[in-house]
């Protein structure tokens, strides 16, 4: 249960010392219940008293790293059952089931799904290699999967071909997904002993829960846990029902208290658009990773535009830092515009002017993160703020004292052509699709 401010309180030593960075020992409580710094700031509370309260802030789901890298991820962690309570912590991580057979083709078309959304990279970032039978197929696509640069799962309950598997990539932090109710003692050394996790999986939600409990007992608590592949039902009721089992606000069981691997290549039925609906279900409740028979761009696009909503923090604009981007190679004698500190607005504008080509200085003022018209109704954007920005920043790094203005707020435009004495201001399009051609057909 999360603890409040006055419970970090009655460990202070209250003497508002300020060492913490907070004015008085309650401020710091406060901060500290809310997330926004951690106890261990405080260097006057006792070791012992330290330790009990790390151990009751805990959040009820562990967070664990995994991955290495390019491909090193967060997963767990979480605090709450619904974004609107608080974040999500974790962004859950899409993948592919690759076999000896397929290896290469599957990694193949995986590696062709890498772009840039709104600042974030989008790609496959898990490969999941099943381990069908033959021992040496298995351990020739596990050296492949390594070497993609992906967070690997090592799907396999076989012991022995799963501690050869181990040793080949472990550097990379891979996740041993092989545990189950007869063979959890030697899978959990063998994922101890490599320092990984340990992916845990049973017949039914009960058999599940008493195999993690003793794999705790016996001091592994490095775990995911594998929602099943008897049906798409079972495998969302159990989805949901750990979550909501770790995280209930009236006391969770931690011993349910981890991430979830979702494998819907196993009970899609092969259907690749069933697939791609039941991730969408599974990004929402509530797999950690969620892994596909494939990914191409045609499930890549909606799904991660998904994610991006889901996991951002709804409660930080999600923007850009104020100043001058130069695109297409632009120097002090390019033309100058200027758009909103929005992270979606700018890099769709900041895209469409790298597809014209023309050199052009894109001014980002502060606009509080918001859309250009938003910002502009809320008086985040006025030709005063703009004015001042670029006389502040910019003037001494433009000679070129052409400004356009995104069209939206072309009411602007007067005063900013008298606050801004020397520049030629110049009313650009609506929408950012319109700007290839109005700035070629500007600078012919």
């Amino acid at each position: 249960m999360a603890l409040k401010g006055l419970d970090y309180f009655k460990f202070t030593p209250k003497t508002n010392c300020k060492e913490c960075g907070c004015p008085t020992c309650m401020a710091f409580s406060m901060k500290v219940a809310q997330g926004g710094t951690t106890i261990d700031k405080c260097p006057h509370i006792k070791p012992e008293d330290l330790a009990k309260l790390s151990e009751a802030s805990a959040p009820p789901m562990k967070k664990f790293t995994v991955g290495a890298g390019k491909a090193e991820f967060s997963l767990g962690g979480e605090t709450v059952l619904f974004r609107h309570e608080k974040t999500f912590v974790s962004k859950c991580l899409y993948g592919v089931n690759v076999t000896g057979d397929n290896v290469d083709t599957v990694l193949e078309d995986a590696k062709k799904v890498d772009y840039v959304r709104i600042g974030e990279r989008m790609f496959c970032e898990v490969v999941n290699v099943e381990f069908t039978g033959d021992k040496g197929k298995f351990l020739d696509a596990v050296k492949k999967a390594a070497a993609a640069e992906r967070v690997v799962i090592l799907d396999c309950t076989d012991v022995g071909a799963a501690k050869e598997a181990v040793e080949l990539c472990k550097a990379g932090k891979p996740i041993l997904n092989g545990a189950n109710e007869s063979n959890f003692a030697d899978m959990s050394k063998i994922a101890t002993d490599a320092g990984v996790l340990l992916g845990v999986r049973a017949e039914s939600l009960d058999a599940l829960y008493d195999t993690v409990q003793k794999i705790e007992a016996a001091g592994n608590k490095n775990l995911v846990l594998d929602v099943g592949t008897k049906s798409i039902k079972d495998a969302f009721a159990n989805a949901v029902e750990i979550r909501r089992t770790a995280l209930n606000p009236k006391g969770g069981d931690r011993s349910f208290g981890y991430p979830s691997i979702v494998n819907l290549s196993k009970i899609s039925g092969g259907n690749h658009e069933c697939e791609v609906g039941l991730a969408s279900i599974f990004t929402l409740k509530y797999g950690s990773i969620i892994i596909m028979s494939g990914l191409d761009y045609a499930a890549a696009l909606p799904l991660y535009g998904l994610r991006q909503n889901i996991f951002t923090d709804p409660q930080k604009p999600m923007r850009v830092e104020p100043g001058i981007y130069p695109i297409n190679g632009a120097d002090e004698n390019s033309i100058c515009a200027t758009t909103v500190d929005f992270a979606l607005t700018y890099f769709i504008a900041s895209g469409e002017f790298e597809r014209s080509g023309v050199p052009v200085n894109l001014i980002i003022s502060d606009a509080g993160g918001y859309s250009v018209l938003t910002a502009w109704a809320a008086g985040k954007l006025t030709a005063g703020s703009i004015a001042k920005f670029i006389k502040e920043k910019c003037e001494d790094k433009c000679k070129n004292k052409t400004l356009i203005l995104p069209g939206k707020v072309a009411v602007l435009k007067g005063e900013l052509e008298e606050a801004l004495e020397g520049w030629k201001i110049i009313v650009g399009t609506n929408e950012a699709v319109g700007i290839v051609k109005f700035i070629k057909d500007l600078t012919a």
